[in-house]
């Protein structure tokens, strides 16, 4: 029997890659991790042994805690986060559960440094378009919520990635950037494994965007004219990556729930009417 406080696989996925998606920590054993180094996408490891030091940080907030199969460790985690002020659930049938759904889990291996606690810290060209926004807005959605993102002058990328201890991304010669047909966004999609329809469908209209190939989809056309403009109208990186965010929210969403919808307008006796 499912436990009252739980969430199962099926509405989580619908919440992951959202704005409303919870805190999702995975409070699996570290031997656990290391047999099976897969996270649900979106959520970090936190050791469930140290729980009553960390679950202050989480008072107020809506969390799942997420185990092997849903029993002892996600129930006492979510139990003591409860009792710490948050609004805390299990998933339901655990980790397991997720995978017999068939839905993506993202390597340990894919992550910078291998770290599934989370806080990666990522470099890339100043002034970004498209890319440069697409690609933090799904390491923060589907990744690392944590991620921190410099933009720095072209030439220093590598230099201040070596030096700062973070990962360049988009600029030639590193890994996470294009390849053959592929852009960045493509090429994190694909290394995370968010195999998630929409995603791709996302995926595909940021390609042609960022690669000047407008015929891939008939919306990469307007996602390169609202990513030039967004760029004209800030003049500080991160300000236009926060207003960029919602620009991929909103996109993500109608992929996933309404692409099929139509905006009609017809004419009743030369005067416009909507349907």
């Amino acid at each position: 029997m499912a436990s009252f406080n739980s969430i199962s696989s099926e509405k989580l996925a619908r919440l992951v890659g959202t704005p409303k998606c919870p805190v999702l920590i995975d409070v699996r054993d570290d031997d656990d991790v290391a047999a099976d180094p897969h996270l649900v996408p979106g959520s970090f490891h936190r050791t469930h042994a140290d729980v009553r030091q960390w679950a202050q940080l989480y008072k107020g907030h809506w969390v799942v805690a997420l185990c092997k199969h849903g029993g002892k460790l996600s129930e006492g985690v979510a139990a003591w986060l409860r009792h710490s002020g948050a609004t805390a659930e299990i998933l339901e049938g655990g980790i397991e559960a997720w995978r017999e759904a068939g839905l993506p889990l993202v390597p340990v291996a894919s992550l910078p440094n291998a770290d599934p606690s989370g806080g990666s810290v990522w470099v890339t060209r100043s002034r970004p378009k498209i890319a440069r926004i697409a690609c933090p807005w799904l390491i923060r959605r589907f990744v690392d919520r944590q991620a921190s993102f410099l933009f720095v002058t072209p030439a220093e990328v590598e230099m201040v990635g070596e030096r700062f201890g973070a990962t360049p991304f988009d600029i030639e010669g590193v890994f996470w950037s294009h390849r053959d047909e592929d852009c960045t966004f493509d090429t994190m999609v694909k290394e995370f494994g968010l195999s998630f329809p929409a995603l791709k469908h996302v995926a595909r209209i940021v390609r042609g965007a960022d690669t000047d190939r407008l015929s891939l989809a008939p919306q990469a056309a307007g996602l390169l004219a609202i990513s030039l403009g967004l760029s004209r109208m800030y003049a500080d990186d991160l300000e236009q990556l926060e207003a960029g965010m919602s620009v991929y929210d909103t996109l993500y969403r109608w992929a996933r729930d309404a692409t099929q919808e139509k905006h009609d307008w017809v004419s009743h006796g030369g005067k416009g009417k909507r349907t």
